[in-house]
């Protein structure tokens, strides 16, 4: 319910005919660029402020354009920069890619991809990706020491700098070689143009990062390439075939767009990358070393597109797992319950949550109780004007439950600041007058922030950790608080030491005080929170053991850094402490 900024989406396409080819097979030029706008429109979810397209056109002579990129901010803007391309943008090699901020910085100048020039074709790189880097201070100084100075301070700026710097370096070391072997004037550019190694480039670049990302870019001279982060954080598939190699961050929109079967696609190993030389020529490589898989799990809670088998299968575990705790909840009360969701990314896990209960031979009463309004107006900055908007965001169908007599029991995919709940939900809910509301969540408490792509950064935004804090306070514990933070601000990359002010609570404990604290005043049904559990989760996606968001095991040490530094902030820029 709650809108997370996240994830972007990428999308990569190589045509491995010549343009004629697919002209008079599909009856179009437009092929790839229809093939891209097809993966790009089917990731929409994936980023809504802003769109780019990058092309390579191998064919054209000396003298003219041969790459190419158009930008666009805004919910339309997939729309808006197909719209401008012409058939200037006719080439073999396509990337796409869609934006959410994880930093809050907006405008087009944020907008990938993004490109860096030169007069040799082969220096010419574009960039664009799904990450977000957790130790772009070091990466700065990197660049800094060695007389770089980048014209904006921010992680795809740098990467593209220090990127672009070995590629430089490669193309520098293939010059060395061609006049070595004594060629002249443009035979020493083809040289080059044929004999670029993107793998040097890579192996001498990611190691400098820490973070979850997928790393997509395309030369002038006609490399492609995608590199996964070593912990496998932020997802990548691929498909090749005789005509085309494509990349997408989710495998159902390759699977569409080129109607095909799960199986026939493959996701991007940790540390690997796929490439593409000028010539055609497809690899997969090893460029840093498989690490112990961190796969993010909200991936499948939350973002991805439920259309993936696999997905839509786990969704509904984590719904039918939920059942026992909700049987308990109501005091097993089922003939007087109405199950419902929170539109609309929750409506798998909702299934899976009422065949939980069928499976325990009872009827289930299942109503529409949500609807999903209309959209906060963002232009409103006035705190007040907002939070009554808001309150009106969602609407209820009245008369969908037997007023004091039924209970209601509700799933989201998530509960993160509790905010849209205690200013919307809970009010109209209680309208209905049910005896008795069972908020549940089909993931676990979210306790620490995302560093990875995801925008959740500050702990104190988060309703689990307010609970905590509160009950730190109210039962004296102030010295939790003390300790932590000079943990923390002793050796910030040593452990997650914000680990510590949950330790002293159960879950319900921090449950009942999250209860307390988002109950909106006057409100007369009875709340219940019911969570997912970490084993529930791990037990629904097995193969997406990433769970830092809910126990703090950041699997890289950038993540651990950013906690403690996070608890720090708080320390003194909320509680105004000085420990």
């Amino acid at each position: 319910m709650e809108q997370l900024k996240h994830e972007c989406g990428v999308a990569m396409i190589r045509l491995l005919k010549p343009l004629s080819y697919y002209e008079q097979k599909y009856g179009t030029w437009r092929y790839g660029l229809n093939k891209l706008y097809l993966m790009m429109e089917k990731q929409h979810n994936r980023g809504q402020e802003g769109a780019g397209v990058a092309c390579v056109n191998l064919d054209a002579p000396a003298g003219e354009e041969y790459m190419f990129r158009e930008k666009a901010e805004g919910k339309d803007a997939i729309t808006e920069v197909f719209k401008r391309i012409d058939k200037s943008f006719a080439g073999q090699l396509y990337m796409g890619h869609l934006r959410y901020s994880t930093t809050g910085k907006s405008g087009l100048q944020y907008v990938h991809p993004f490109l860096r020039r030169n007069n040799w074709r082969a220096k010419n790189l574009c960039l664009c990706g799904n990450f977000n880097m957790t130790n772009i201070d070091e990466v700065f100084s990197f660049l800094t020491a060695q007389g770089q100075s980048p014209r904006i301070y921010g992680d795809s700026y740098i990467t593209l700098e220090l990127m672009g710097h070995r590629l430089d370096r490669e193309v520098e070391r293939l010059f060395s070689e061609a006049k070595a072997q004594g060629l002249q004037g443009t035979d020493i550019t083809e040289y080059i143009d044929n004999h670029v190694e993107i793998k040097n480039v890579l192996q001498t670049t990611m190691p400098h990062f820490d973070g979850g990302y997928v790393m997509c870019g395309l030369t002038g001279s006609g490399e492609m390439f995608a590199v996964r982060d070593p912990n496998g954080i932020r997802p990548a598939f691929w498909y090749q075939d005789d005509e085309v190699v494509v990349l997408a961050s989710e495998r159902p929109v390759i699977q569409t767009t080129f109607d095909l079967q799960a199986d026939d696609i493959q996701e991007l190993r940790p540390g690997q990358s796929l490439t593409v030389r000028k010539n055609g020529e497809s690899g997969l490589e090893q460029i840093l070393p498989e690490q112990k898989l961190a796969a993010c799990s909200f991936e499948r809670i939350y973002f991805s597109r439920g259309s993936d088998r696999g997905i839509y299968l786990e969704r509904k575990r984590l719904g039918e797992q939920l059942t026992p705790a909700i049987i308990k909840a109501i005091d097993g009360d089922v003939a007087h319950t109405v199950f419902s969701y929170i539109p609309n990314t929750a409506e798998v896990a909702f299934h899976g949550m009422t065949d939980g209960v069928r499976r325990l031979d009872h009827d289930v009463r299942i109503e529409k109780v949500v609807w999903k309004d209309i959209k906060l107006r963002t232009f409103i900055s006035d705190g007040a004007e907002r939070n009554d908007l808001a309150a009106h965001v969602y609407d209820i169908t009245y008369g969908s439950l037997t007023p004091y007599e039924d209970n209601l029991v509700i799933i989201d995919d998530s509960i993160v600041r509790g905010t849209t709940l205690k200013e919307s939900i809970f009010k109209i809910l209680d309208r209905l007058h049910p005896k008795k509301i069972v908020m549940v969540s089909s993931s676990p408490q979210i306790r620490y922030p995302d560093y990875y792509g995801i925008d959740m950064s500050h702990l104190e935004e988060l309703c689990a950790f307010r609970a905590a804090i509160a009950l730190i306070k109210e039962r004296g514990m102030e010295r939790v608080i003390a300790e932590t933070y000079r943990a923390c601000k002793a050796t910030p990359m040593t452990a997650n030491y914000v680990r510590a002010i949950y330790a002293p609570f159960t879950v319900e404990e921090i449950n009942r005080k999250i209860v307390e604290m988002l109950r909106p005043e006057g409100m007369q049904a009875p709340i219940e929170l019911v969570y997912q559990s970490i084993e529930g989760l791990h037990e629904a996606c097995p193969q997406h053991p990433g769970d830092w968001y809910f126990t703090g095991h950041y699997p890289t040490p950038g993540g651990i850094r950013m906690v403690n530094q996070a608890f720090v902030n708080y320390v003194e820029q909320v509680l105004k402490l000085q420990l």
